[in-house]
């Protein structure tokens, strides 16, 4: 064996195959702290890449999502408030049938109109009040009709990617909302009491059909949000399969790289230490 001062060539594989054990242990305990297999395009351009194009997905679907999400609160509060309407027309109904009675006195026909126009009133501020966000459907806060509600549905952005409900009006004043006349105090007749059973019979099949379209549409916005949110767990699943390091792998990985650089630095202490028998010659 040739020994000599200058150079030392067990020393120097040693140190390179230390350096390299040493830059792997520190790749494998980046994977655990991260639980990342691919945190760069430096790790793997192809797998980085697509998976950054798929969590810009994920991140479109959750604006879809929260859209979906307003929607529904939106069309929960309407639903809520129409049912409402509905069972104060119902009220309203009773109420006129009993005016309607040619027998009654003028406080009898005084104290039901009361309770009457008391109940238009509760209608109005019903559908006045159901808001959700700033968005009501019902009505415009006065006597117009309530905003339009929109919904996305996908990222797409094209024809058929939302969901629509017009606004209407369930308001008892103007020409455009419910249109109930009052029943006018001491005043009342039994023809006008009448006359307001037919406008409440319209009234309320006016918001039956309002309760229709907006179970309808709270099925559809259920419906899809359910989709979106599967939607967005499988994408995040894919993006796991892509990226994420398998823990129990890098663990067996890490103890096995830990006992490598403990062998590497005893070959290194030995490589070391054979230059110095060259001093048993002299």
């Amino acid at each position: 064996m040739a020994f000599s001062i200058n150079t030392n060539p067990q020393a120097f594989v040693a140190l390179q195959n230390n350096a390299e054990t040493s830059r792997s242990l520190a790749t494998t305990q980046n994977r655990i702290a991260t639980g990342l297999e691919v945190a760069g395009a430096e790790d793997d351009s192809a797998s980085f890449t697509i998976a950054q194009r798929i969590r810009s997905q994920v991140g479109g679907l959750n604006a879809v999502s929260d859209s979906l999400s307003r929607a529904s609160s939106t069309l929960d509060v309407a639903l809520n408030a129409s049912e409402t309407i509905s069972d104060l027309l119902v009220e309203a109904r009773e109420l006129a049938t009993a005016a309607s009675d040619g027998g009654l006195t003028t406080a009898d026909r005084a104290a039901l109109s009361k309770d009457f126009d008391s109940i238009l009133t509760q209608i109005t501020n019903t559908a006045n009040s159901a808001e959700f966000n700033g968005v009501n459907v019902l009505s415009d806060g006065s006597t117009g009709n309530g905003d339009n509600l929109n919904a996305l549905t996908s990222l797409s952005g094209g024809a058929g990617t939302t969901i629509d409900f017009t606004g209407t009006n369930l308001t008892t004043g103007g020409s455009s909302g419910l249109n109930i006349s009052q029943l006018e105090g001491s005043e009342t007749t039994a023809s006008a009491a009448q006359a307001a059973i037919t406008e409440i019979t319209n009234a309320l099949s006016t918001v039956n059909t309002v309760l229709a379209d907006l179970g309808a549409a709270a099925n559809q916005v259920e419906l899809q949000s359910t989709f979106v949110s599967g939607l967005q767990d499988s994408l995040e699943v894919g993006i796991g399969n892509l990226v994420d390091a398998n823990l129990a792998e890098e663990s067996a990985r890490l103890t096995a790289l830990q006992t490598q650089q403990q062998l590497g630095l005893s070959a290194l202490a030995i490589a070391n230490q054979q230059p110095q028998s060259i001093l048993s010659l002299f």
